[in-house]
């Protein structure tokens, strides 16, 4: 418990907290609409944003939203046009925003250039309690949204046709979820770092695929895994020094082997039985 004296342990313990609801919520959505790129995608625009922000000296975070939420429109515009090929828009924007990214990193040289290396892996234990703040506004939010949308988010994302016959509108619940979505990606990348961002939403997603059998027992089973892997890995970097979101990152690998060697073993041992 020695570690929870120190105050810098006990406001990443309560990111870490908000975090294993905010990411593995939005990471089971971006799994079942097979739309797990998308984490990924948006976490390589966001660098061209921080990239931005350094270069025409302007608070990253502020860049970062503003190219992160023009790339969310661009997504879902880029998906309407080509239909049958989805991925193409992801792949478009992943190689766009990694080259911007890297443009801007090399005509931004000395200090700054340190500080955008610095965004790639991000760190739990030096945020302060102002992001700690902006992560409670978000998980409001997400919550707020998740509780008002759960229905008709559960018609589009498991057969979108029917959410069109139904009336709903789904390219403007598909572009608010894309939305949400970056901004969940750009106040996390300072924590988790832009490279394991995505891990952290989809890993907890899929290892409660396996566990849950509802969607709402898959909505909490991602949730309860997100918090068990964020703290387990927390105080895991802690004792052995090692970078946190790396940390964090395989101990949610570690149970995403184990999650899936039991469920193998389990179906051999039903198969043996009958």
């Amino acid at each position: 418990m020695e570690m929870f004296s120190y105050e810098f342990m006990r406001r990443a313990l309560i990111a870490a907290s908000m975090m294993a609801v905010i990411a593995p919520s939005l990471g089971v959505f971006l799994v079942l609409r097979r739309q797990s790129l998308l984490a990924d995608t948006l976490s390589h625009v966001s660098l061209a944003g921080i990239a931005l922000g350094f270069f025409i000296n302007v608070n990253p975070t502020i860049t970062t939203l503003i190219v992160v939420i023009a790339s969310a429109f661009v997504l879902e515009y880029i998906k309407n046009l080509y239909k049958s090929y989805s991925e193409v828009s992801t792949a478009i924007l992943m190689s766009g925003g990694l080259a911007v990214a890297l443009v801007l990193m090399n005509l931004t040289k000395g200090k700054n250039s340190m500080n955008i290396q610095q965004y790639l892996f991000g760190s739990i234990v030096t945020i302060n309690w102002q992001q700690v703040k902006i992560l409670a506004v978000l998980l409001v939010i997400i919550v707020s949204l998740f509780l008002v949308l759960r229905k008709p988010m559960y018609v589009l994302t498991f057969d979108e046709d029917t959410a069109h016959v139904d009336g709903l509108p789904i390219h403007v619940l598909s572009m608010l979820f894309n939305v949400i979505t970056g901004v969940a990606i750009t106040v996390m990348i300072p924590i988790a770092g832009a490279l394991l961002v995505s891990a952290i939403m989809i890993l907890p997603a899929t290892i409660s695929m396996k566990i849950g059998k509802t969607f709402s027992t898959v909505i909490l089973s991602s949730i309860v895994v997100g918090f068990i892997g964020m703290t387990s890995g927390l105080v895991t970097s802690y004792q052995l020094d090692t970078p946190p979101g790396a940390t964090i990152t395989l101990i949610f690998i570690v149970m995403f082997i184990l999650i899936n060697l039991l469920t193998n073993v389990r179906k051999k041992n039903r198969q043996v039985s009958k």
